[in-house]
């Protein structure tokens, strides 16, 4: 009887697009991970688009990089909110398992270790190193193959 409960509850939950199956380690940090990286590429896209506001503010934290990029203005506004984007749908993937989600989760942070070693050749090495360092151990993770099964 208890195992057919179990079942009745893992078919409801796949019918609502949930996942089903056990979580690994650091599964549900990685969800997490896709959904704040969503939110900082659509703050980053809405101050350099809509310049002036509060949120402008935000810019303390980081203030080379604004340096950086108000002069690309609204393109790279553009582009960070495809990011954004990009990242939010990845999130969803990645909760409800789906093998595309895997993919652009892949992609998004294979592409971030991709820019952090031409940091490291235009001679950034602290910053380039340690997001080589970042962003390796997170595709090693996304690359396990316990990981990999856990997507239909």
């Amino acid at each position: 009887m208890l195992v057919y409960i179990q079942q009745m509850r893992n078919n409801d939950r796949s019918s609502l697009g949930l996942a089903v199956g056990p979580k690994t380690p650091g599964f549900t940090a990685i969800g997490i991970f896709l959904f704040f990286g969503a939110i900082m590429a659509s703050l980053a896209a809405t101050t350099l688009l809509w310049r002036g506001t509060a949120l402008d503010r935000l810019w303390a934290l980081n203030p080379i990089a604004y340096k950086q990029l108000v002069p690309l203005g609204r393109t790279v506004g553009i582009l960070f909110l495809l990011l954004g984007a990009a990242l939010t749908t990845a999130g969803i993937g990645w909760f409800r398992r789906r093998l595309w989600g895997w993919i652009l989760a892949v992609v998004i942070i294979a592409t971030q270790v991709l820019e952090d070693v031409v940091n490291c050749v235009r001679g950034d090495w602290l910053r380039g190193g340690t997001g080589v360092i970042i962003a390796g151990a997170l595709l090693l993770f996304l690359l396990q193959p316990k990981i990999r099964a856990a997507f239909a």
